[in-house]
């Protein structure tokens, strides 16, 4: 495509976007009383207008019949969790029965690891790119240490080559072939939150197997945002937030992908809770833990009535959207993001877009290496209502998102991009 910097151009694509009538179906925050441009929906997604009216449908259904809303009246608590099924299984690129809404992000990370990885004395490595998440990072270290290893000695991370930014896949598939009868689990993000790097979850999955490992991902800056399809990808398992592309508001429920393949494994370690146990014995409370089939058997506690309301009010408008209409605006927002900035930065040696150009290789994040000004940049164009994201040490990730920002969006961006230089150049 032919992108242009003007504000004809972004109001044409806008006009000509399909999708263009979901950004009502969201409340934008403010900066200096004016509505914020909002680019950062890779840390926080904006509240749905219907999330109240979800919310309250739960509070009067509690109010109307305290305990019994567990099994009685058209949203019975009971099968609260059976709502965000379709949704999810079509974002995740699953069976029903291979997700599941539950707990947090860290936490599940936890509860998958008990049950997929089980090191032995020769077979215990794990792969993970450098500069992961903390919370990745932090759960692997205790991981290793909860089974008595030296973090040092387990964990591989994985670094750019010298001089480039984002890993290239053979170097990746390299490091699991070299490490062979020794890798237990490849565990990295689908897409770095750093760099905004996509990880060819496939071909990383498919090399894992052929060394004997399992593969598993955190799919926090993934889920909602590229395209999935992590059962025919033959992925092991898998969690993502659902604050983030996903909207569900801050700190709310995370999901899990468990393949099909160890939907009856009732042999696997995990740590069981009551909710994960037998639907149909559930209620005779005794003894001897029976997993639910799939997913459902790694739950632990009583589904969070009040944030799964949230969590469908979003989830309802991405079923509306479709994820290949949303994944096609974002290729188009994002290059047009990606187009202006080097238009307007040029040679100004003030920033760098350090996420790969190939679409397929990233999301609608655009992470801009700032080489003079540091955080003063982001705290300028805060100034002027851009709402981005600062990382230490010197990275402004900026994400376009498809659900409710706008090819105006961008172009206004590009304007103020194109004021600050002056003053940092």
């Amino acid at each position: 495509m032919n992108y242009q910097y003007s504000a004809q151009f972004a109001q044409q694509m806008d006009e000509k976007d399909s999708l263009s009538r979901f950004r009502d179906h969201f409340l934008f925050p403010k900066v200096n009383g004016k509505d914020a441009i909002y680019l950062c929906g890779n840390s926080l997604g904006l509240q749905p207008k219907s999330a109240k009216d979800y919310i309250a449908r739960e509070l009067s259904n509690w109010a109307e019949m305290g305990v019994d809303g567990h099994f009685h009246g058209e949203d019975a608590w009971f099968f609260a969790k059976q709502k965000s099924k379709p949704a999810l299984s079509e974002i995740i690129g699953a069976h029903e029965h291979e997700v599941v809404a539950m707990n947090n992000l860290s936490v599940n990370l936890h509860l998958l690891m008990v049950s997929f990885y089980r090191p032995t004395k020769d077979r215990y490595k794990i792969i993970v790119e450098a500069g992961a998440f903390p919370s990745d990072q932090y759960m692997l270290e205790t991981q290793a240490k909860f089974h008595g290893l030296d973090p040092e000695e387990v964990i591989v991370e994985l670094k750019p080559r010298a001089g480039e930014h984002t890993l290239r896949t053979e170097d990746i598939i390299a490091e699991i072939h070299s490490l062979g009868d020794s890798l237990a689990l490849v565990n990295m993000a689908g897409l770095q939150y750093y760099t905004g790097q996509v990880f060819d979850m496939k071909a990383i999955t498919a090399a894992a197997h052929k060394v004997g490992a399992y593969a598993g991902f955190d799919l926090a800056h993934a889920a909602g945002n590229v395209l999935l399809s992590l059962h025919d990808w033959d992925v092991d398992f898998a969690t993502w937030c659902s604050y983030k592309y996903m909207n569900s508001g801050p700190g709310n429920v995370s999901g899990v992908f468990v393949h099909e393949r160890f939907a009856e494994r009732a042999d696997m370690n995990r740590f069981a809770g009551w909710w994960g146990h037998d639907q149909e014995q559930r209620f005779k409370m005794e003894k001897g833990f029976v997993p639910m089939h799939g997913a459902d058997g790694w739950q632990l506690s009583n589904s969070d009535i009040l944030g799964l309301a949230v969590h469908q009010a979003s989830l309802d408008i991405f079923q509306e959207a479709g994820m290949a209409n949303l994944r096609h605006k974002s290729e188009q927002l994002t290059a047009y993001l990606a187009y202006l900035i080097e238009e307007i930065s040029g040679k100004s040696g003030v920033l760098e877009i350090i996420t790969p150009k190939n679409p397929a290789e990233r999301g609608c994040q655009l992470s801009l290496h700032i080489h003079r000004g540091g955080k003063s940049v982001f705290d300028e164009w805060y100034k002027q209502g851009i709402v981005g994201d600062w990382r230490n040490p010197n990275v402004i990730r900026l994400a376009p998102t498809p659900l409710y920002n706008s090819f105006l969006d961008v172009f206004r961006f590009a304007q103020i991009l194109e004021q600050s230089l002056k003053k940092f150049a």
